[in-house]
């Protein structure tokens, strides 16, 4: 889907500007992204698969869930709907924590993408049974669990498992640090 998003600067700015996600990528304009990464009090992540229909990275693992902002749209807003559209889970604006922002500059030649992202990423303890939510075809592959010591084997082996995107190693372990430190792991 093509939204209207805001356009920010390098340093993550607002510039009053509006435009097409579609030219943002094209042109390789910065905007704003959310990431929610859901955790079990019992020490699980929960990821997504990502769709096979997407042109960037089908079929590997990452975040819970993520999406753009719309144009005119909070960090918050947006966490809460596409939490909604991805996985069919309702939560509330107290029930994220915000971790940091992240920025991720990357090119890819299928589709002529120069993805230029500032990632505001949560995190927010998952009490719904993963059987419960309802992932969102076009988007989501499948869903799963996995606890720290598994996602620390699938991530330490992500040049070979073609799991994880192998260069986004640090951000996931900044992740994992920082949900371990929230359960006091």
């Amino acid at each position: 889907m093509d939204e209207y998003i805001d356009i920010v600067t390098k340093s993550g700015r607002h510039t009053g500007k509006i435009a097409l996600k579609s030219e943002a990528h094209k042109n390789g304009w910065y905007h704003n992204t959310i990431h929610l990464w859901l955790y079990t009090s019992n020490g699980e992540i929960l990821l997504q698969q990502r769709s096979h229909k997407k042109l960037i990275f089908p079929l590997l693992w990452d975040v819970s869930v993520a999406g753009h902002i719309d144009a005119g749209e909070s960090f918050i807003e947006a966490a809460l709907r596409e939490t909604k559209e991805e996985i069919g889970l309702d939560l509330n604006p107290n029930d994220l924590k915000k971790i940091g922002v992240k920025l991720h500059e990357s090119s890819y030649d299928n589709g002529n993408i120069r993805d230029y992202e500032f990632h505001q990423v949560y995190i927010a303890n998952l009490k719904t049974e993963i059987s419960k939510l309802k992932p969102q075809e076009d988007e989501v592959e499948a869903l799963k669990l996995v606890n720290y010591d598994q996602f620390e084997a699938l991530l330490s082996q992500s040049e070979e498992n073609s799991h994880f995107v192998p260069k986004n190693k640090p951000y996931y372990e900044f992740v994992l640090n920082a949900i371990k430190t929230t359960l006091s792991i």
